[in-house]
């Protein structure tokens, strides 16, 4: 048994990240997905940054997965997709609410085709609520839920960061409720709607400060976090340590206890200033050394080009080459869950409708006749 999921199918429709990233751990949990792509394939697989034809962005979501191209607005489509889904478990979309029903695909109807289908729905703020209507992206989550305010906290500006936290969030909500889902079917036999958005994950990362304000009026509980500077770097020294460890940290580096500490209480607390000297007096590997000797958490603040030769990140696996027909061949991330017997799976990236032959002949059971026709008609490729 390669993975957990094995024998179970998820049609992904799909776009961008957090709906494609959901897709990309069934895949890698052993499900079979297969993403139904308009004629020539998704938007995203021109996404900068692109290497060698390939576009990276759409490479690091699809690895191990199946293409389909279908057009969805000609009723032949439809029926090609209504033939996927008697096989199916799991349909995964992220489009704007109300959308998928104007396709003809709501739960109902699906539901007569395929009865206990469980769909995840993945959205900017949900199937209900005031802003359900309106369309979103990754920024605007981190800056409604208050994130953008705390990571920027420090600077005196909002921040958000350089990357898709939201979504990447959103699509671990999506995984978890497709899966706790999945469990409920199997003692029940019911399928249902799992509802994920950005909003909602946006607000699972300012909960503390959230929660401490509801209760106080008073802002507080969690900010932005700057790194001291070393002599060559950047250092990151966080706290949870013993009263021991902290008094070590404090003869290492002259600091009493009548000294002012960081803005935290503590003498791990953010910019403290004996601390912010001491660590300006030496580099960034000696600081690691010496705060690791004592059990104290630190870590070095690295660059990408560092972090990918982190021995460390390749003994886990966490970046892997698959093969690509328009690259040749393409990092993509490893499995991010390490399983003792049931490993999981990657596979390479797919072209558009690499597929489709395939899976209608085996799944659907189209005769050749049948597909040939439905090429020429253009609803497939």
């Amino acid at each position: 048994m390669a993975g957990c999921l094995d024998g179970i199918r998820v049609l992904e429709l799909a776009r961008f990240q957090a709906g494609p990233r959901a897709g990309m751990i069934l895949s890698d949990l052993g499900a079979e997905v297969i993403k139904i792509e308009k004629l020539n394939g998704e938007e995203t697989r021109q996404s900068p940054p692109m290497v060698r034809g390939q576009s990276v962005y759409f490479s690091v979501y699809n690895r191990g997965k199946k293409s389909i191209c279908v057009d969805l607005r000609k009723d032949e489509g439809k029926s090609v997709f209504f033939d996927l889904l008697k096989t199916a478990d799991f349909v995964i979309e992220n489009f704007r609410p109300g959308t998928l029903e104007d396709m003809g695909f709501d739960f109902e109807t699906l539901t007569k085709i395929k009865p206990n289908i469980i769909l995840v729905r993945c959205s900017g703020f949900g199937q209900y609520g005031p802003y359900k209507d309106r369309p979103s992206f990754d920024p605007l989550g981190q800056a409604m839920s208050g994130l953008m305010s705390l990571t920027g906290k420090p600077l005196g500006q909002p921040v958000g960061t350089a990357f898709s936290l939201v979504d990447r969030t959103t699509a671990l909500n999506a995984t978890i409720g497709a899966l706790a889902a999945l469990r409920h079917r199997d003692k029940t036999g019911e399928g249902q709607i799992i509802d994920v958005c950005l909003m909602d994950s946006a607000l699972s990362m300012v909960e503390i400060p959230a929660c401490y304000y509801l209760e106080t009026g008073e802002e507080g509980g969690e900010s932005g976090r700057l790194p001291y500077k070393t002599q060559d770097g950047w250092v990151v020294v966080t706290g949870g340590v013993t009263p021991k460890l902290v008094e070590k940290l404090a003869t290492m580096i002259g600091q009493s206890s009548s000294q002012p500490q960081g803005a935290s209480g503590s003498l791990f607390g953010h910019n403290n200033p004996v601390l912010t000297q001491w660590c300006l007096q030496h580099t960034t590997q000696e600081i690691c050394d010496k705060f690791i000797a004592l059990g104290i958490p630190v870590a070095p603040v690295l660059n990408i080009p560092q972090v990918v030769k982190d021995p460390h990140l390749w003994a886990r696996e966490m970046l892997v080459k698959v093969p690509d027909a328009t690259a040749g061949e393409i990092h993509v991330p490893g499995l991010g869950i390490k399983f003792s017997k049931t490993p999981g799976k990657l596979g390479s990236v797919p072209t558009p409708g690499e597929h489709t032959t395939e899976l209608l002949s085996t799944l659907g059971h189209y005769d050749d006749a049948k597909i040939d026709a439905l090429k020429k008609a253009k609803v497939i490729q």
